[in-house]
């Protein structure tokens, strides 16, 4: 999934695979127009809508797979991330227009996309009765177990393997994991879905699900290290098992960058780090939020299309953010679809924001805004400390040292007698400027 040096080859084919895509984006638009033409249009408003904003996206995707400009990775082909950087685009401009509407509208519109939408929804509780050994329910006392054994349990195992492999680093992966489960606890008075029992977030969640994940992707992650990348082409092998070989590796990496994050070097790498952190809890909350203003059940495609889509345009983010903090000397912007995640993730925010205001605003319970503020505080005495405080104290002690050692040679001077001539005539020479004076 890491970017390479091109070749003067690689770039000739690049240009000729651009060339034919624009032959057949030509192609396309034309084949759109003549079945215009020819077929007699529908008397149906709301499908010839949908059928005309699906033919103008397919003709974008289309240009901008062809045209836009290319992301660090190039397997297994730089059109794909061309592709995907494209359709962020695209979901931006759909968020942009829901944020505009009205919220029944809004919801109303989700209806068009699918006429399931649209209709309230009953928020799950899990939590409850929390007891792992039910002694009261003789035929089944693990039944609180089994029942939270849904489809979200090999979700939540995938989605943590796939984010270690974005993130790549160990403490970042586990510091939002627990972060999350502590929104969970925190805001569970707003969402009813966010409760669960304690060994449903410490055991299945953190322990199992998120920790397992972490530890395969790092594993993984660990391989691909260790890789050796010497890549040779399809018709250069011999083999028709070589050959398939070489067709699953064009799915792998071409060459392996491993990040170093080292959030206490400096002071930008913490606040860079930080943010991450931020935008994705953030992204997380935008999940579980949308679903309740939009009236979304979990289980529906898009729900889980939304989750492919992040997967996809976070590794590229997650690269882009890195070379720029790793070598902003050479890379003097951040990468285009690091922007476009992040204001992805501010318009979710935003459409969460106005559709339910009322249970944003619903107040935190005390002890848990004091846990926060506590928190806060800590982070920010942390802060001040190893950036502002320790660097002062480090530079006050360095020119203390700096002036004994000089201190010192100047006393081993004197009593070797090598300084007594020229500290002698500076004496006089202060004398005699007194005199004058």
């Amino acid at each position: 999934m890491d970017g390479e040096t091109r070749t003067c080859d690689s770039i000739y084919t690049s240009n000729v695979l651009r060339a034919h895509t624009l032959t057949v984006l030509f192609i396309l638009t034309c084949a759109l127009g003549y079945v215009t033409l020819l077929e007699e249009t529908p008397q149906d408003t709301a499908y010839n809508t949908k059928r005309g904003i699906v033919a103008s996206i397919l003709v974008f995707l289309c240009f901008g797979v062809t045209q836009a400009k290319d992301g660090p990775f190039s397997r297994p082909h730089p059109a794909y991330w061309r592709f995907w950087l494209c359709v962020s685009v695209v979901y931006e401009l759909f968020l942009i227009f829901i944020l505009f509407q009205t919220v029944q509208d809004g919801r109303q519109f989700m209806k068009y996309i699918d006429p399931h939408l649209g209709v309230p929804l009953p928020e799950r509780d899990y939590g409850g009765n929390c007891l792992i050994y039910d002694p009261g329910n003789e035929t089944d006392p693990f039944h609180n177990v089994w029942d939270k054994l849904d489809g979200f349990v090999p979700a939540h195992f995938f989605g943590w393997y796939l984010k270690t492999l974005m993130i790549r680093d160990w403490w970042m992966c586990m510091i939002i994991s627990v972060m999350f489960e502590f929104l969970e606890y925190s805001l569970e008075h707003q969402l009813p879905n966010f409760s669960e029992c304690w060994w449903d977030h410490w055991i299945m969640d953190v322990i199992l699900c998120n920790g397992l994940g972490i530890y395969c992707g790092m594993k993984t992650l660990s391989w691909l290290s260790l890789k050796t990348y010497k890549w040779q082409g399809l018709w250069n092998i011999p083999t028709y098992k070589g050959k398939m070989k070489r067709i699953v590796f064009q799915f792998t990496p071409y060459s392996w960058v491993k990040f170093e994050w080292k959030p206490a070097s400096s002071l930008r790498r913490w606040l860079a780090v930080c943010g991450i952190i931020f935008v994705f809890l953030l992204a997380e909350l935008n999940t579980f939020y949308l679903k309740f203003v939009l009236w979304m059940p979990p289980e529906h495609y898009l729900v889980l299309l939304r989750l492919v889509f992040f997967v996809n345009v976070g590794g590229v983010a997650m690269r882009e953010i890195y070379d720029f903090m790793d070598d902003p000397k050479f890379h003097k912007k951040l990468g285009q679809q690091a922007w476009l995640v992040a204001a992805i993730t501010a318009t979710e925010f935003l459409i969460v924001v106005k559709y339910d205001p009322y249970t944003l605003t619903l107040s935190l319970p005390f002890y848990i805004t004091q846990c926060w503020i506590l928190g806060i505080i800590l982070v920010l005495t942390w802060t001040a400390w190893r950036f502002f405080i320790r660097d002062i104290t480090l530079r006050y002690k360095e020119i203390r040292r700096q002036k004994q050692e000089h201190k010192y040679e100047k006393d081993k001077c004197l009593s070797n007698g090598d300084g007594h001539s020229s500290i002698m005539d500076e004496q006089n020479g202060n004398k005699l400027r007194e005199r004058k004076l």
